[in-house]
């Protein structure tokens, strides 16, 4: 017997009441209220707590080859620049760690991400 596929090619339930109920609303104390404050407020509460030993290393040498540079648009903090002999530059004292930058890349072993030690990297403080 074939079964017709729904979202996401996923079996349909063949009883409509087997299919998932949605969650009752929340209850519980109140969620804290957020402060409502601009992106520049917000990212002067950052503090960078900077390792001598960067944990995003770029190899240049791959980079030269690269077309797409989309690490250079996707890093959030502008940190990839290049370079005049067609490579790029990274400068990880202001990064977020948000690791977008690796998953882009479309050349393997361009770069190497990898977590701060402990104590060093980026601390968000609000509130």
């Amino acid at each position: 017997m074939l079964r017709r596929l729904g979202r996401r090619g996923h079996p349909e339930p063949q009883d409509q009441s087997t299919r998932p109920t949605v969650p009752p609303p929340r209850t519980g104390p109140p969620l804290p209220e957020w402060p409502d404050v601009s992106h520049t407020e917000r990212m002067a509460s950052v503090e960078f707590r900077v390792d001598d030993e960067p944990h995003i290393v770029v190899d240049t040498d791959v980079c030269r080859n690269c077309v797409t540079r989309e690490c250079m648009r996707a890093c959030p903090a502008d940190l990839f620049v290049p370079t005049a002999d067609g490579g790029v530059a990274f400068y990880h004292d202001q990064c977020f760690e948000c690791g977008v930058c690796a998953v882009v890349c479309p050349c393997p072993g361009a770069i190497s991400w990898s977590y701060p030690q402990g104590g060093y990297g980026v601390v968000l403080r609000w509130g």
